[in-house]
């Protein structure tokens, strides 16, 4: 197998392979950026680095990736971010502004190491590889702006979520505070809002206090995007630093404007924050906004507790949001303990019939006089689709229009009870979706907001661009923009929180329908053939 490798600029020297005893870099001084490949393709389209027994020598910097010479031992695995000096070379670097920080003076290590690493698993073996790592987020010891010169952007798009104020706020709050920063535009209206509405000057007294509300202080707006009318605008109002908070289709957007810019050789940073409620967004441990949506959803289900215990056969249906993934219906359920059957859009579900639904709630109608339900909205929209003769459409962002799974639903058991079993019972509808995402962010996330939010400063300023950040396995990274937006995270029917989940409601599974039964024997090859891929 060919090794194929990509040099740039700059140097720091680390020696390979790591010790048996310790597993890390050696430590050298200055950078190189690389990429790390072979010539083997796999369906990832990422690049890995075979398993040799050899020596291996890799250079790295503040500011670059890693350069490797020699040949590799230890499949170690970058996926690095881009640089500006990928392509403007000669950008002169500055000392950081956090050395002179009070704030900083007392930390034992103030800036991150170019040899920190995050890795993406986790969890091995003793003989397997070391798999995929992302660099480790966080302040550099030299950056690539002057304070002064310094000219940021921020926008917001897509969907509410609580979280997006405090992430705006703490980017602000982060130039001015960590990097003496006083610039910073706010792009109103979206994507859109670059070339067809107004901008606002942001201060640090002016967001002082906006992540006390929810939504988004610099208004939304889904679709509307046009790279080199953005690109344009960036040029013409002298930004060099764009920071963008949204989800997939808003990333694959931030990737178009930094190919945009490198395209012209500007000396423009772009970082996306990734946003949504759904929590789908791969590859990092969780959104923000997750967290406040699944605490704000035990009010809506608690309602519904107390509603259908009041009565005689009462059941209740909460509609929770999830429209491709279904991690608010299965953590509030998880957390709710009053929850007899949660339906998700991975995991098909069927009404009639031996281990169907009529059958569940009319078993546990006799066995506690009521039960709730809890929806994700994205689940069983093939027979809604049916039932209403409805054709798919979709929104200005590209994502499929959602019928109202729970007001079918609910039609669907009232009529069978009614009219099949002739058992009176009583129907509660809630659906608490617009309220739940509307709201601020709890303090759970409030932490993480700031996290993400400094670290992505942190990356600007450091020159890197192109990258979104997040955690990974607790640790925040800098991540390939692509790497979040090529697959949705959604729930593994065959990993241990979905059977965690049909434990405690003792719902059944729907395994028994010939289709759903095809269905999930396709979702088991498909995660084999995964693991197959990711294990080359």
């Amino acid at each position: 197998m060919e090794t194929t490798l990509t040099s740039a600029s700059h140097s720091l020297s680390v020696s390979w392979p790591p010790s048996s005893s310790t597993r890390r870099f050696a430590s050298v001084s200055s950078f190189s950026f690389v990429k790390l490949g072979i010539t083997k393709q796999s369906s990832l389209g990422r690049k890995l680095i075979s398993r040799q027994n050899c020596l291996t020598k890799v250079r790295a910097s503040t500011d670059g990736a890693v350069n490797v010479k020699g040949e590799q031992n230890d499949d170690f695995v970058l996926e690095d971010v881009p640089h500006l000096t990928n392509f403007l070379p000669d950008l002169p670097s500055y000392p950081s502004p956090l050395k002179k920080s009070q704030a900083y003076a007392i930390v034992k290590r103030t800036f991150v190491s170019p040899e920190d690493m995050v890795a993406q698993k986790i969890v091995v073996q003793k003989d397997s590889p070391r798999g995929i790592h992302f660099r480790r987020a966080g302040p550099r010891e030299k950056v690539y702006f002057k304070p002064e010169e310094v000219r940021a952007c921020i926008v917001t798009c897509g969907g509410l979520c609580p979280g997006i104020n405090t992430v705006m706020r703490e980017i602000v709050c982060g130039l001015s505070n960590m990097y003496g920063v006083n610039g910073v535009l706010g792009i109103q209206g979206g994507y859109r809002g670059f070339y067809s509405k107004n901008t606002i000057q942001l201060t640090s007294k002016s967001v002082n206090d906006i992540h006390k509300r929810g939504g988004t202080f610099l208004q939304t707006s889904r679709g509307g995007h046009d790279t080199n009318k953005i690109v344009d605008n960036i040029q013409d109002r002298g930004i060099n630093q764009v920071y963008i908070i949204g989800g997939d289709g808003t990333q694959k957007g931030a990737a178009a404007i930094y190919k945009e810019v490198e395209r012209r050789g500007l000396k423009v940073a772009v970082a996306g924050i990734p946003k949504t409620i759904d929590n789908d967004i791969a590859v990092i441990d969780k959104s923000f906004g997750f967290d406040t949506a699944v605490e704000e959803a035990q009010r809506a289900i608690n309602a519904a507790h107390v509603e259908v215990e009041s009565v005689e056969n009462g059941v209740g249906i909460v509609k929770l949001m999830g429209r491709y993934s279904g991690f608010i219906a299965m953590h509030a359920t998880l957390a709710s303990r009053d929850v007899d059957c949660c339906l998700i859009p991975e995991s098909p579900f069927y009404l009639e019939g031996q281990g169907g639904l009529f059958e569940f709630v009319e078993e546990r109608l006799k066995e506690n006089g009521h039960m709730v339900i809890v929806l994700a909205e994205g689940a069983g929209q093939e027979y809604v689709a049916q039932s209403w003769h409805a054709a798919a459409e979709k929104d200005a962002s590209g994502n499929r229009l959602l019928l109202d799974v729970g007001l079918w639903l609910t039609q669907k058991i009232k009529d069978h009870f009614t009219n099949v079993r002739k058992m009176a019972i009583n129907m509660k509808y809630i659906d608490p979706t617009y309220m739940i995402r509307a709201i601020p962010s709890n303090a759970s996330d409030n932490i993480y907001c700031t996290l993400l939010a400094q670290n992505a400063v942190h990356g600007a300023m450091a020159g890197y661009t192109g990258f979104t950040v997040g955690p990974v396995n607790s640790r925040h990274a800098y991540i390939p923009i692509n790497r979040v937006t090529e697959t949705q995270n959604t729930v593994k029917l065959t990993d241990r929180m979905w059977a965690r989940l049909l434990t405690s409601t003792n719902q059944p599974s729907f395994l028994s329908c010939e289709v759903v039964q095809e269905r999930v024997n396709a979702e088991i090859f498909d995660e084999i053939n995964s693991m197959k891929i990711t294990s080359i």
